[in-house]
């Protein structure tokens, strides 16, 4: 299966790019060749400027504490299985208190960096970080490579908070949901909403299907319309019906 999601709001459209992001820096940060690492980095200066909004923290910290008094709620219902509440609450606490522990804006200890933001200066130019514009830089990337991934992590560790708060936030909000299975007839869905609010869509299907859904949705209508991809990569129309499962998230 294949899962594609579609944001609602500004909101979770932010916490699910700086997700993907997260995604990629961890990925490239664990490799060894310096051009990975290189690729790391810039995954950084990205990171920094998605997360840039002044009132991120606080709204994350919002959020986890609304979690948090919302599963309270269940400690004393017999069918919740008390260990896995406690786990969730005991995972929300620490991420809340790591979170507000962080000082400044986010990314502040890379933008005081001047060695840092010189590159980052340099790879916003096409071919800018090449060894004749940055010789230092170029003089770091042939460090071995576990002392380049054990600086990258030093430069990283500020922003560790932020992204555990956003998994926590991510994993209840997708965990809220229910799927329901469905068919797009002649590869077409329309759902009205009735003016529910929901904060994402998620829909998953049989990769082998070669369908891609392409979303559109507001509180009254949810559309869908599938397409597929030929040779020359265009997208045209999906022919016949798609089955696939849907899930509506809201916390």
């Amino acid at each position: 299966m294949i899962v594609y999601e579609y944001p609602f709001n500004e909101r979770i459209r932010t916490l699910l790019r700086l997700e993907d992001l997260y995604e990629k820096f961890m990925f490239f940060v664990q490799q060894d060749h310096p051009l990975q690492h290189h690729a790391a980095l810039a995954t950084i200066y990205e990171i920094i400027d998605v997360a840039g909004r002044a009132d991120l923290k606080s709204d994350l910290l919002q959020e986890l504490e609304r979690q948090k008094q919302t599963l309270l709620g269940f400690k004393s219902n017999p069918n919740v299985e008390s260990e896995r509440l406690d786990a969730i609450l005991s995972d929300i606490e620490q991420a809340s208190t790591a979170l507000i522990k962080v000082q400044g804006k986010t990314g502040q200890q890379i933008r005081e960096n001047e060695w840092l933001m010189s590159i980052r200066g340099r790879t916003i130019i096409p071919g800018g970080a090449s060894d004749f514009d940055l010789p230092s830089y170029f003089a770091w990337q042939h460090w071995p490579a576990g002392h380049r991934r054990t600086d990258i992590m030093t430069w990283f560790a500020p922003l560790e908070p932020l992204f555990s708060a956003i998994t926590i936030v991510l994993r209840l909000l997708r965990e809220s949901g229910r799927a329901t299975h469905v068919v797009a007839a002649n590869g077409s869905f329309q759902q009205m909403l009735q003016g529910r609010t929901y904060q994402i869509v998620r829909v998953s299907l049989d990769e082998q299907l070669g369908a891609i859904p392409e979303i559109s949705a507001n509180k009254h209508v949810l559309w869908i319309r599938f397409m597929s991809q030929g040779g020359d990569m265009k997208p045209k129309a999906f022919e016949g019906d798609v089955p696939f499962e849907l899930s509506l998230c809201n916390f």
